[in-house]
């Protein structure tokens, strides 16, 4: 069993963490629930409030969540405030260490730039945060052409349904295509019909 936590922070952006939690949620469902388990973290374990104001309950704050092997840093402006919370980025430092994967969705990108994890790696994210990732991180490489980038344990996607994308093909590395397409069928994403 593969331990996914996502990171939730108020002004998140609602599908950069909804899109991946399904994705990994729906193939573990198809699969009799045994290929991942997949929770959400919030800095204190209280509600945050995504973008539009939806409200999300988290199931753990930093101090109490299962070990993660996936972790998940969605986007959203709320990236901006975290970028800048000492706590919060010792805690992703320890978490991503600890972690097999680190996928950030959109402006998520924003927090690892500014740790100094992007350095010299070939990333991606929103359009329109480029401009203030280079400003972060001025010595990664930007790859403004691709949808996700897999750089190893790191990996990055573009914009909001990008990170659907970015966790499909997760799946697809960690459990293979038979599964990954078994997802997609069911999800009708994509291409699905011709799976």
């Amino acid at each position: 069993m593969i331990n996914v936590g996502i990171f939730l922070f108020n002004d998140i952006e609602l599908l950069d963490f909804a899109g991946p939690y399904e994705v990994f949620s729906i193939t573990s469902e198809l699969n009799d629930y045994q290929l991942f388990k997949v929770f959400t973290i919030s800095k204190d374990g209280t509600e945050i409030k995504s973008v539009n104001q939806l409200k999300v309950m988290p199931d753990f704050s930093f101090d109490n969540h299962p070990p993660i092997d996936i972790f998940v840093i969605p986007g959203g402006v709320g990236t901006k405030a975290e970028m800048n919370k000492e706590e919060v980025l010792e805690w992703i430092k320890k978490t991503h260490e600890g972690a097999k994967v680190t996928m950030t969705v959109c402006s998520g990108a924003r927090i690892l730039g500014a740790l100094g994890f992007l350095d010299y790696l070939e990333t991606i994210t929103h359009h329109e945060v480029i401009e203030h990732l280079k400003q972060i991180a001025p010595n990664t490489i930007i790859n403004q052409d691709k949808r996700f980038i897999d750089a190893g344990k790191i990996m990055t996607s573009g914009g909001i349904s990008a990170g659907i994308d970015l966790a499909l093909h997760i799946v697809k590395k960690f459990y293979g295509e038979p599964i990954v397409n078994k997802s997609i069928r069911y999800l009708e994403y994509g291409d699905w019909r011709s799976l």
